[in-house]
């Protein structure tokens, strides 16, 4: 079973990126510039700009089960801070149920403390508020309101390659008298072929706390491996819109055998109101 201890995933967290260096330049044309905040299983480190809004679609194939979400994300006046909710919906096929509806939703906010320069890396917490809206007796929700965390990083280090680290918790507030907290960590490589063609790699390890009927707590550790692929459609003409797709197929090994899944991406991203703001991800000297 996989386990760790919080100080520890956020020392090497820290540590992944912050000694990576990536040359600077004003008007970054590099490859790697051209697809940013579109990884799949892993956050990046980049809000949105001001004026700009971002709509993500993704549905993830688990066993015979089907998971989708979708996620809006608004800038709050600046770069600074965003807002975002995200609502899950599922199609439970496994263990002879057919249970479909949503889930537990989530409200985010997440500050840019650190934007990325040639020397350190793009830093943005996230902070969650879990909501009980999934039906707790069809496996649908937890039934516990709760808060998730994540601390996002992100470097770009060469020409073509972005790298990324994630380290997160999610903790339940009152499962059967129990307060679980269930700690993750990931990293991900991003290659950018073209500036609109990228390939990644992306690993997640979890330890999943549950409680049974009884309040006893117990743990599962996984790691999912996620090797995948996005494309960009640009629309200057359309205020700028940005259509990313993409695709990966994840594995997750633990005790049981492997499990091989699916993974699908969709996201708009588009000008709302024009904003004098410069765009603060581009590396700066």
């Amino acid at each position: 079973m996989l386990d760790f201890g919080l100080l520890e995933v956020a020392v090497f967290g820290v540590a992944f990126l912050a000694c990576f260096g990536a040359r600077a330049q004003e008007d970054d044309q590099r490859p790697a510039k051209g697809i940013q905040d579109n990884s799949f299983l892993l956050e990046e480190a980049y809000n949105q700009e001001p004026g700009v809004v971002q709509h993500i679609t993704a549905a993830q194939k688990q066993g015979r089960d089907w998971f989708l979400s979708f996620t809006q994300e608004i800038p709050l006046g600046s770069q600074d801070h965003q807002f975002s909710y995200t609502l899950p919906y599922s199609f439970l096929r496994s263990n002879g149920r057919r249970p479909s509806g949503f889930g537990d939703v989530q409200v985010n906010y997440r500050p840019q403390v650190l934007y990325e320069t040639d020397t350190q890396p793009a830093f943005a917490p996230r902070f969650s508020l879990i909501l009980p809206t999934g039906n707790q007796f069809k496996g649908l929700g937890e039934g516990s309101h709760g808060f998730d965390t994540n601390l996002a990083f992100s470097k770009v280090v060469s020409d073509r390659v972005t790298l990324h680290a994630n380290v997160g918790w999610t903790t339940l507030l009152d499962v059967n008298g129990r307060r679980p907290t269930s700690p993750s960590i990931g990293a991900s490589v991003v290659y950018a072929v073209t500036r609109d063609f990228n390939v990644l790699f992306e690993a997640l390890a979890e330890s999943q706390a549950q409680v049974d009927e009884q309040s006893r707590t117990t743990r599962e550790g996984t790691l999912t491996l996620s090797p995948g692929f996005r494309y960009a459609l640009n629309f200057p003409q359309l205020n700028d819109l940005q259509v990313v797709v993409g695709a990966a197929a994840p594995i997750t090994l633990s005790k049981q055998k492997p499990d091989y899944g699916a993974f699908l991406y969709l996201s708009f991203e588009h000008k709302m109101l024009k904003s004098r703001e410069p765009d603060r991800t581009r590396l700066v000297r």
